[in-house]
C-alpha cells in the first residue's frame, strides 16, 4: 500500500513538473501576432469588414457572370477591405486563422493591391496585411498601363479600378510538406478565389480572374525581385 501511495505521489509531482515546463516554454503565439497588428510607417488601417451582408452566398453564386462592360466609378475603401478580408482576412483572433484555409497554417500567399481609382487612396502599389487589416505603400504612381502590358495588353487590366496580384511563397509550405506543398497550395488558391469573387459580387463590384500574363515582368514591377511566384491576377470594377 505504501508503495502505491509513494508511486502515486511521485507521479503527481512529475506531471506537475512537466505541465509547468510546457507552460514555461510554450511558444507565445499571441504576443508574436500581436506585434504584427501595429501598422508601420507608411501603412494605414482599412475599415473593419462586415460579417453580415445584404446578399447571401447562394445569391452571389447565382448572379456570377463574365462581364466586359464596366463603369469608371471608383471603389470605396469599405468595398476593397471587404474583398481583401474575404480572401485572406483574419477570422479567428485567438489563433490568427484566415478566411481561406491553408495546410499547416503556412499561409504562402500574399496580396498586392494595384490602385487606380479608390476613394481616399492615391494610385500606387500596396501590400495587404491580414493581421492588422491594413495596407502598406510599396510604390506610388499609376502602374495600370505597365500591368496591362504585362497581362498581354488586356484592356480591362489597364482600365480597372483595382488590380489584385496574388503572390505565392511556396517555400513556406514545401519546407513542411516537401515538393507536394505546391500542389496543396493550389487547393488553397481555389478557396481564396471563391472568397474574392463572392464578396466582390456581394459588395457591389465585379472581379475578373486572369491567367494570361508575363510572370517575370509582373514580379519586376512589384518587387524588383524574382524571389516569389505570381499565382493570380484579378481586376475589380464597379458594374454598370
Amino acid at each position: 500500500m505504501r508503495r502505491f501511495i509513494r508511486f502515486t505521489a511521485w507521479s503527481v509531482l512529475v506531471l506537475v513538473a512537466i505541465s509547468s515546463l510546457l507552460i514555461a516554454f510554450k511558444p507565445d503565439l499571441t504576443s508574436r501576432t500581436r506585434e504584427r497588428t501595429t501598422v508601420a510607417e507608411g501603412s494605414f488601417y482599412l475599415p473593419s469588414p462586415k460579417i453580415k451582408g445584404l446578399m447571401t452566398v447562394e445569391e452571389a453564386i447565382s448572379r456570377r457572370r463574365s462581364i466586359r462592360e464596366y463603369a469608371d466609378e471608383p471603389l470605396t475603401l469599405s468595398q476593397l477591405s471587404q474583398v481583401l478580408w474575404a480572401a485572406q482576412g483574419i477570422t479567428n483572433e485567438e489563433w490568427k486563422l484566415r478566411a481561406a484555409p491553408s495546410a499547416g497554417a503556412t499561409y504562402p500567399f500574399e496580396i498586392y493591391v494595384v490602385v487606380s481609382r479608390v476613394d481616399g487612396l492615391k494610385p500606387g502599389i500596396y501590400k495587404y496585411d491580414p493581421y492588422s487589416n491594413s495596407l502598406t505603400i510599396v510604390r506610388t504612381g499609376d502602374f495600370m498601363n505597365e500591368l496591362g502590358s504585362a497581362a498581354l495588353d488586356q484592356e480591362w487590366v489597364k482600365r480597372a479600378a483595382v488590380d489584385l496580384v496574388l503572390v505565392a511563397f511556396y517555400e513556406r509550405t514545401t519546407q513542411v510538406y516537401g515538393d507536394r506543398g505546391q500542389y496543396i497550395d493550389h487547393g488553397t488558391l481555389g478557396y481564396i478565389s471563391f472568397g474574392f469573387m463572392s464578396l466582390a459580387m456581394i459588395s457591389g463590384a465585379f472581379l475578373l480572374l486572369l491567367k494570361r500574363y508575363k510572370h517575370l515582368v509582373l514580379l519586376l514591377h512589384l518587387f524588383s525581385s524574382l524571389a516569389a511566384y505570381i499565382s493570380m491576377l484579378l481586376t475589380i470594377w464597379i458594374v454598370r
